[in-house]
Formats: structure tokens, C-alpha cells, sequence
């Protein structure tokens, strides 16, 4: 496999063979899927700290957003399947938060996002609880 380094600030249109093998930084695999002549990437290494900070904060922002959603469409659903789901996802996706990004982040960063989560999670099983008791009544 062969492993490439573009720089912005000496690039002059040619592309640089680097070894990243011990490189420490953000590994993720572009999700591009538009078909085009250039260069395939199945990964990339990012090694500005910056850059890393931008990105991860990103894919959460993107990904709580998609927990914000389930809750909105529950409010007018019987249905508490996709509760269940994102709620055992919710849990899974904390997990990843602790483990893969929080050397990437500050605290100050990680404990907003902690409070951020409890209160998803904390929507997600009040609702669970609002369908369940919707049931109970039915049933009587």
C-alpha cells in the first residue's frame, strides 16, 4: 500500500511518499462516494491537532443531532422500537466518546458533551416511559 503526504504550504502539484506507519494521529476512512479519475483514498491520517478537533467535534455534533431527531419523531409515535435502538446505540456511542476521541478533546469540551448526552439519554427513556404508559391506559 502505498501512503502519500500532501502539504498546503509547499505543495507545487506533486504528491510526496511518506511513511505514517508510527505517525501518531486521527485515522478515519473517508466516506466520499463520488466516482472521479484522481487519487482513491481508503484512509487518511490526520495530524494537526486542530484539524482532529474540528472534525471529531463534527461527527458528534452530527451524530447527537441524529439522536435530537429520533426524539422529535417519537413525540408523534406510538412506536418505541427506535427508541430502544438509539437509546442501546446512545450507550454504545458514549463508549466510542470515551475510548476513541477523549485524547483528541479538552475537559471542558468532554464534560459539556457528557451533560449534552445525559440529557439525550435522558429524553430518549422518558419517552419509552410516556409509551409505555400510554399502553397501561389503553389496555383499562
Amino acid at each position: 500500500m502505498k501512503q502519500y503526504f500532501i502539504s498546503k504550504k509547499n505543495y507545487d502539484g506533486e504528491v510526496v511518499f511518506v511513511n505514517y506507519d508510527k505517525q501518531n494521529g486521527y485515522k478515519f476512512s473517508p466516506k466520499n462516494n463520488y466516482q472521479y479519475d484522481g487519487i482513491k483514498v481508503n484512509e487518511m491520517i490526520i495530524v494537526k491537532p486542530s484539524l482532529i478537533e474540528k472534525i471529531i467535534k463534527r461527527k458528534i455534533k452530527n451524530k447527537l443531532d441524529f439522536y435530537l431527531k429520533i426524539i422529535i419523531e417519537n413525540l408523534d409515535s406510538e412506536d418505541d422500537d427506535d427508541t430502544r435502538i438509539a437509546l442501546d446505540d446512545l450507550e454504545r456511542y458514549k463508549k466510542i466518546i470515551k475510548e476513541k476521541y477523549s485524547i483528541y478533546l479538552d475537559e471542558k469540551y468532554m464534560s459539556l458533551l457528557s451533560k449534552k448526552i445525559g440529557i439525550i439519554e435522558k429524553e430518549l427513556k422518558n419517552s419509552l416511559n410516556y409509551v409505555k404508559e400510554e399502553e397501561i391506559s389503553r389496555r383499562r
